[in-house]
């Protein structure tokens, strides 16, 4: 049966690399994050102020898009980074940082509850959770150079969202995943073990524990 599964988490946890992991695990299909073709995102690490607002349409209209094609398509589909997370935790911080004025964020968060209200959720969310050193590491490792001047404050402020908004949602079934102890990439048993949660989680079972 066919499957919508999205993978969030915050910057360099391993979204992209579980995305591709589990589609070539399971022979599913993946819908990549747009970030290398994002023709702000460059402009928004050197002045998020000015860039914030066009950057976060962007992503938003990339996702919605993605979003909608990962529905249609016939096999299961396995998102990197879901839409909520875009207008729950990047552009919320922005705001509460002081990055993006009132009038722009209103106007987005106008145009994503519209969107979202009609917008069928995924079956399942995979949360990828990781502390701020093990976020830092991966970032360095993955060695994007826009990336590599990121404030750890930055990082910190956006998983006090990240709790926050899992704590809080509740449009699909939620599998937390906790990064700073599993190494999918490296260990082979733990990308074993996350797969076979994954297919608890799909198979409707309640509490699924990490051992």
């Amino acid at each position: 049966m066919k499957k919508f599964i999205a993978i969030a988490g915050n910057i360099g946890v391993g979204k992209s690399t579980l995305t591709g992991m589990l589609c070539d695990h399971f022979c599913w299909e993946p819908f990549y994050e747009a970030v290398d073709d994002n023709p702000y995102l460059s402009d928004f690490y050197k002045d998020m102020e000015a860039w914030s607002f066009h950057s976060q349409v962007f992503f938003l209209s990339r996702r919605l898009r993605h979003h909608r094609l990962s529905i249609e398509r016939p096999g299961t589909v396995a998102q990197d980074r879901t839409v909520y997370e875009d207008a729950e935790i990047f552009a919320k911080n922005l705001y509460l940082q002081g990055h993006m004025k009132e009038r722009d964020y209103q106007s987005y968060r106008e145009l994503y509850e519209t969107v979202i209200e009609i917008l069928p959720p995924p079956d399942l969310v995979i949360y990828l959770q990781a502390s701020v050193p093990t976020l830092i590491e991966r970032i360095k490792l993955r060695g994007r150079d826009f990336e590599q001047g990121v404030d750890p404050a930055y990082l910190e402020h956006l998983n006090v969202l990240y709790e926050e908004w899992i704590d809080g949602f509740s449009l699909c079934p939620v599998l937390t995943v906790p990064s700073d102890d599993l190494d999918f990439v490296r260990n082979g048993t733990h990308m074993k073990l996350i797969a076979t949660k994954v297919l608890e989680k799909l198979q409707g079972k309640e509490v699924v524990i990490f051992k």
